[in-house]
Formats: structure tokens, C-alpha cells, sequence
């Protein structure tokens, strides 16, 4: 197919579950363990309608329809060379009745479905702060908060999703006091969460489930650990079953 044909230094990968694969980038944004955590962690039931904000090449969505069978996830990418890269693994996949993508900004979410209409929302969102010296700009909106910050994620998962409905979230561990302040503040309630370790005893990454108007009681999760000490990656991120 046309759409598929692969352009400079694209390359198609194999993502080692259920068949699935992705083009990515090198010179672009390409997908980490935060990607694949989020993946695993997320839950959609059979009748739910979900938005991923900041699809990137679309690997979480991916991932998550084959480990979730929904309806139907909406992903928002406002990067046009990430918007093409998305749709094409969509394609890749034949996921193109499962996934729809929808190539603008986050902020402009009314002019396709209601407030208050979504069953559940999740992100791997750009969770640094502006870095003026980063010259990638591909990258850098995908990981800085120039396009979405903090309080306009939250803000804006709180308006899409319906009374009852859930959010997941992974974000940089040092600013987990922000995180969890903003959702209290949108009427978020953290359900479940945990910190993942690089294995060389550091904490990088909070893992959030949130509900829209649940109770304020929280299950804390065991630490995940990515990394083994000299840095590969652990089999057990990929094949971890999480507490649903």
C-alpha cells in the first residue's frame, strides 16, 4: 500500500506481542518503556470509548488492543511527521476500525465528540519542562510542555470524561506532588499507582489510575523495575501482570 511506503530513515520494528509491529523515526520521537508500561497498565472494557492524548507513533493504542477489546480509541496527535508515522501503523496493524486518528490538538477535542461523553483517557504525556536548547522540535514538543502542560492535561481529562470514567497516566516521578495536586483538584480521584526503578536504584516514573469522582482511597502497587544493572531491559516489564 501506498500509505505504508517507508520514508528516510523509517524502519518497521517488531513489537513482540500478539504480531503486532511499528514504524518509527530515529531522527524523530521513538517510543520507551514509559510507552510499553502504560500499556500494560491501562484497562478498557468492551463497550468503552478512549482517548489517547499525544499518540506519537501510535504504540500505546497499539499495544492496548491486544490486551483490551473496546470499542473504539480516538487518538490525538498534534505533530504532523508523527500524525503520518501514526497512521501508517494503524494501517500496519489493520487496526483502522478499532483506532480512529485525529490529526489536532488535544485543546480542540469539542469539535469531535461532547464533554463528558468518554469512558476513559490516557497518556504518556510530554512531562518536561521547556529545554530552549533542544533543537529537535519533533522531540521536543513530544517530550516538553510546549503544546500541553500539566494543568491543561488534567484539566482536560476531567472535561472529557464521563462521571465514573478512568484515566491513565505515566509521568516523570519527580513531579508526582504536581500530578496528583492537579488530579485531586479536577475531582480525580488516584485509584491505583506505582514507581517504577531503573534498576540502579532510582525511582523515574508514577503510574496513575484515576477516576472522575471516586473516593479518595488508594491501592499502592510494588515498584516495577525496567532495567537490570548494567541497563537492559527486563523481560518483566513486557509479561507483568498488573492488579486490575
Amino acid at each position: 500500500m501506498e500509505n505504508l511506503k517507508l520514508e528516510g530513515n523509517e524502519r518497521i520494528e517488531d513489537l513482540e506481542c500478539n504480531n503486532l509491529k511499528i514504524i518509527q523515526n530515529k531522527d524523530y520521537y521513538t517510543f520507551t518503556s514509559d510507552s510499553v508500561i502504560l500499556a500494560n497498565f491501562l484497562k478498557i472494557k468492551p463497550k468503552e470509548i478512549a482517548v489517547e492524548i499525544g499518540g506519537g507513533s501510535g504504540v500505546v493504542s497499539i499495544l492496548a488492543s491486544a490486551k483490551n477489546n473496546f470499542k473504539k480509541i480516538k487518538i490525538f496527535e498534534i505533530q504532523e511527521k508523527l500524525q503520518k508515522i501514526c497512521e501508517k501503523n494503524i494501517i500496519l496493524n489493520n487496526l483502522s476500525e478499532k483506532i480512529e486518528l485525529i490529526k489536532d490538538d488535544i485543546k480542540n477535542y469539542k469539535k469531535y465528540f461532547p464533554i463528558g461523553s468518554i469512558d476513559v483517557v490516557f497518556s504518556n504525556p510530554p512531562y518536561f519542562e521547556i529545554d530552549k536548547e533542544n533543537k529537535n522540535e519533533v522531540r521536543k514538543i513530544a517530550r516538553q510542555e510546549v503544546c500541553l502542560n500539566l494543568k491543561d492535561l488534567i484539566f482536560l481529562t476531567n472535561e472529557m470524561l464521563k462521571f465514573g470514567g478512568r484515566a491513565y497516566f505515566v509521568y516523570s516521578a519527580e513531579r508526582s506532588c504536581e500530578l496528583i495536586f492537579e488530579c485531586m483538584k479536577n475531582s480525580l480521584a488516584v485509584k491505583k499507582m506505582f514507581f517504577t526503578d531503573n534498576g540502579k536504584g532510582k525511582t523515574t516514573l508514577i503510574v496513575l489510575e484515576v477516576v472522575k469522582g471516586g473516593k479518595n482511597k488508594v491501592k499502592v502497587l510494588p515498584t516495577l523495575k525496567t532495567n537490570s544493572e548494567n541497563g537492559e531491559f527486563l523481560e518483566d516489564l513486557k509479561t507483568r501482570k498488573f492488579m486490575k
